[in-house]
């Protein structure tokens, strides 16, 4: 489904993602782990257009996504929820929902759509005429995440979606992201929090300074010994 090959970007003179390369088949989790600054952030937005790679390729279903402008690679079917979730805070729950659609052409469709929304997070219905500033971090996440979803993604990119958030509902959100990949949607989930992106992915990636440096089964990950005193504090 996604294939990414020696990808390289920089920021001016620092390069911050060196030669990574990685794949994603269809109706899979995969995760990218690491410390702040380890390039994770980077390859997200390198596979949506928001920064352009200085080399290596990116094919999601055989098609180059390189060089496309944003807009063109959402409506191909793929879903960022960017960290710090970007929500409009000012605009109410079901208008930030209803700007996640603005791609979709048919009333119809998108009042469907929103039905399923609210069948996942009926919060979400709950709070629909509240700003969405005013909601809890665990909330806005939700929100994040559903309005990605209005877009009906084949492929959505969570990066760091449990971050500022309690256990407790760091926890919910980790079942919900299961739920999303559970109806066939591939999942790509950036996260510093090793145990929850281990746990819930099927497959993932360890990155340290732009590099993958061990990539493998989550589980296997999980009991390997340096990943355990590195990122899980054990």
């Amino acid at each position: 489904m996604l294939e990414v090959r020696d990808l390289r970007v920089h920021y001016g003179t620092v390069e911050a993602v060196k030669g990574v390369s990685f794949h994603l088949d269809a109706g899979e989790m995969i995760s990218l782990i690491g410390a702040n600054g380890a390039g994770k952030s980077t390859i997200l937005r390198a596979l949506t257009g928001l920064v352009q790679p200085s080399a290596g390729t990116i094919t999601f279903e055989h098609i180059s996504l390189v060089g496309l402008s944003p807009h063109q690679i959402i409506r191909m079917g793929l879903g960022h929820v960017p960290e710090g979730r970007r929500l409009f805070p000012k605009m109410t729950v079901l208008e930030n929902l209803k700007m996640g659609a603005y791609l979709q052409r048919s009333k119809v469709d998108v009042a469907a759509t929103l039905e399923r929304i609210y069948e996942h997070f009926p919060i979400l219905k709950e709070r629909g005429q509240q700003r969405a500033g005013s909601l809890s971090g665990g909330e806005q996440q939700m929100l994040a995440t559903a309005r990605a979803l209005m877009n009906r993604p084949r492929l959505l990119m969570l990066d760091e979606p449990s971050i500022g958030l309690s256990p407790i509902m760091t926890a919910e959100i980790g079942k919900i992201v299961q739920q999303i990949n559970a109806m066939g949607v591939s999942v790509i989930l950036v996260e510093q929090n090793a145990m929850l992106a281990l746990t819930i992915a099927q497959r993932s990636y360890v990155l340290e300074t732009g590099h993958i440096v061990m990539q493998g089964k989550a589980q296997d990950l999980l009991q390997d010994e340096g990943v355990k005193k590195a990122y899980l504090g054990l």
